[in-house]
Order: C-alpha cells, then structure tokens, then sequence
C-alpha cells in the first residue's frame, strides 16, 4: 500500500464533489459501514431489520470509526434468490430511521436501484446515492441524482454470471455507459464513484480477477469504491459461512486499496479499520 497523502483519484478529469473530496483527503481509504434494513440480507439474515435495532446498529458502526452509514431496504443478494420489494415497502422500511441516522453525523448513502426511494432518503437527508445497477435500470435515476447534486456510486452489474467473458472488458464497456448517462443527466463527473461490483453477476473467479486487476479502472479518473465483504467467492478459497469470512474479507480489501480503491464498504467496521490503519502505518516506515 502506497504511503500517500490521500486517497483523491491522481487523474481526476473533473473537481470531486466537495463531500467526496472530504471524505477521500485522509492517508487511509473511506470506510463506509453496512446496514441492511431487510428480513432477508445474505450477510446478517435480518438482525437490523427493526427500527431500534437498525439505529443501534448504525451507532455503533459510527463508534467503530465507519465515515459513511450505507443504509439498504431491500436485498440485492448478489448470488440470486432477492425477493422483490416494491419502492413503497422500501420507503416504509427506511421512513422511520433514516433522520435518526443522519442526525449520528456520519454522509448516509442511500442503496437502492429505485429513484423513487433515492429521491425519498436524500429529501430526508441521505447525502449519497448508491446504485447497484450504475444508472442504468431505473431511467430516472440519473435525472433524480443530477437534481439534488449528490455524489452517486455507480456499481457494475449483470443479470446473470457468464463465466466465458472477459470480465474487465465488461465492466469497462458498462462503466463507460453510465458515464454516458450520467453525462446526459447533468451529473457532474466528479460526483461518480465507480464500484466493480465483487459478487455481482460474476463468478468466484472474475470476482478474483476484478480485485487483482482493480487498478486497470485508474484510468477513468474517478474514485473506486470496493465492497468484498463476505462476500461467497471468499468461501471458494476455504469453506467459511458469510459471519465466518472476516479473514478474506480483509485481505481482499487490502489487496483493493494497494490497486487504487478509495473507499472500503465493510460490514466489519471495527477490524476493517484497524486493518487499514495498521497497514498505512507500516508503509509509513518504509
């Protein structure tokens, strides 16, 4: 990991954001912590589903030293198997948390593939936008994230893994739609933050590949965001469940970072942080 003064994109084509630009001029990458607000999450089955629990949850990650609260109403599973929610049930869910959150000081992003819902949580606050299909499922989700001016992190996705493809081309040719979108919205470019998507319509290995090869995305001048967080290709390597993947789930997100990643989507926001911290000050020394 390189010993830098901070995270900021070294061939940013455009002025970030001023949150992201916040966010990002530090030595150690963003953490920003998870927080499903679901009955069917693959990674904690529910636990913060309730109104109290959720906003326990949220403080406590906010104590464990995470910079961005992510908030999600409806699971994407990456693996398949999601249950649909209707944008009106993902509002019900958040309606009675979202502004207990925000009031914790910490940018709420807001994770959703539905305008509606990313509309509602930034009128009650949400400061991010985070879009698991990268603007390119709900078609005013783009008009939505260029009216209130808020960085959007656009994730690459597919329907389904194809494991004969190259994946890297893939997410390029994706990435380089939403930009198009993006710009045709009137998003500005430094309110984009690319996310490859580790588990999303990919195999174990083009999982693998995506984080090995991480820094070939350097090229967009945008910051990277990457979220490995038990995620099941960790479990190909040795057998763990999602609450039992914490080992993986770190390494991969160091390997991330050595390739360029800026922010860090954990579940694990203590030992995440710890881990970045620890390995920026070793490379300090060097």
């Amino acid at each position: 990991m390189s010993a830098i003064p901070s995270r900021l994109p070294l061939a940013a084509k455009a002025p970030l954001h001023p949150l992201l630009r916040k966010l990002l001029a530090k030595p150690c990458p963003a953490v920003m912590g998870v927080l499903n607000v679901t009955p069917d999450s693959f990674s904690d089955g529910g636990q913060f589903y309730a109104p109290g629990p959720a906003v326990r949850h949220a403080q406590r990650l906010v104590a464990e030293g995470a910079d961005i609260i992510d908030v999600g109403a409806e699971s994407t599973r990456p693996y398949g198997g999601a249950s649909a929610v209707a944008e009106d049930e993902e509002i019900r869910r958040l309606k009675p948390i979202l502004r207990d959150i925000v009031k914790l000081g910490r940018p709420v992003s807001i994770d959703s593939m539905k305008a509606k819902v990313v509309s509602f949580a930034l009128a009650e606050g949400a400061a991010i936008a985070n879009d698991v299909w990268g603007l390119q499922r709900d078609p005013d989700m783009a008009k939505v994230v260029a009216s209130h001016d808020v960085p959007v992190i656009v994730m690459h996705n597919r329907d389904a893994a194809d494991p004969a493809i190259d994946i890297m081309k893939d997410m390029s040719d994706f990435f380089a739609r939403s930009l198009d979108i993006a710009a045709k919205a009137g998003i500005a470019e430094g309110n984009i933050v690319l996310d490859p998507g580790i588990g999303f319509g990919k195999t174990a290995e083009q999982s693998m590949t995506a984080l090995a090869r991480l820094d070939q995305f350097k090229a967009f001048g945008l910051p990277i965001l990457v979220g490995a967080s038990r995620k099941r290709f960790i479990a190909t390597v040795g057998p763990a469940e999602p609450e039992e993947r914490l080992g993986g789930s770190i390494a991969a997100h160091l390997i991330a970072v050595q390739r360029g990643a800026a922010i860090i989507r954990a579940h694990d926001v203590a030992e995440t942080v710890q881990a970045l911290r620890l390995a920026a000050a070793i490379e300090e020394k060097r």
